[in-house]
């Protein structure tokens, strides 16, 4: 494929367009998260494997697309956005898809169980960290209008409070995250230490989906304000 043609399907007609199919794919890593932490409660081991398999391939086609994007990004383009922030979007929703990757590896390499007292506060902090993720790829869906109007009016107020939004649901995750690690505290004796010290890395990995969506949108604050 030559590289016009590789650009020209990148990008379609809009500079964003390979940002956003980016971040689809992106939010489908992050989206498998919830199957995996459910598969785990469940102690269905198979379906922890499946969901493990469909991350991996989905962060696989986002560094795919990650780099190929690098490559083929003219140094100059006419449009009202920096190169180096475009790319910056780009390596912050990758991290996104990295960090579902770490989640995955993680519980398949220590074959872990969730103990009865998190369950349900792991998975209601899962769902909320992927909840953010989601609010941001509807906030990176905006780019192609924000750019019609020329980063400024009526939409771009649009977008700024959808960004506020998107920074209200994080603080919801950082609350969640903090209930389950004082759960985790109060259990602390009754367990491995290894184990705790997993499970804390576990929580903050997932908690990690949602901070990377927030410096998404952040940097897209920035970028607008310019």
């Amino acid at each position: 494929m030559s590289s016009g043609t590789t650009f020209s399907r990148l990008f379609g007609k809009s500079p964003f367009a390979a940002l956003q199919t980016h971040m689809g794919v992106v939010l489908e890593c992050a989206r498998e998260v919830r199957p995996l932490i459910e598969a785990l409660a469940n102690g269905d081991q198979n379906r922890v494997i499946a969901a493990k398999e469909r991350i991996f391939e989905q962060e696989a086609e986002a560094d795919r697309l990650k780099n190929e994007l690098r490559l083929q990004l003219p140094r100059s383009l006419f449009m009202p956005v920096d190169r180096r922030d475009l790319l910056e979007l780009l390596l912050l929703q990758d991290h996104i898809a990295n960090r579902a990757q770490d989640i995955a590896g993680l519980l398949i390499e220590r074959n872990m169980t969730i103990p009865e007292f998190m369950t349900a506060p792991l998975l209601a902090l899962t769902i909320r960290c992927i909840e953010t993720c989601e609010h941001t790829a509807t906030v990176i869906g905006e780019l192609d209008e924000l750019l019609a109007m020329g980063f400024r009016g009526r939409e771009a107020e649009k977008v700024d409070a959808m960004l506020g939004e998107l920074n209200t649901i994080e603080d919801e995750t950082d609350e969640l995250g903090i209930v389950l690690a004082r759960a985790l505290f109060e259990h602390e004796d009754e367990m491995n230490p290894v184990s705790v010290i997993m499970w804390y890395r576990l929580i903050e990995w997932i908690g990690d989906l949602a901070d990377y969506a927030e410096k998404v949108g952040d940097h897209l604050r920035l970028l607008i304000a310019k």
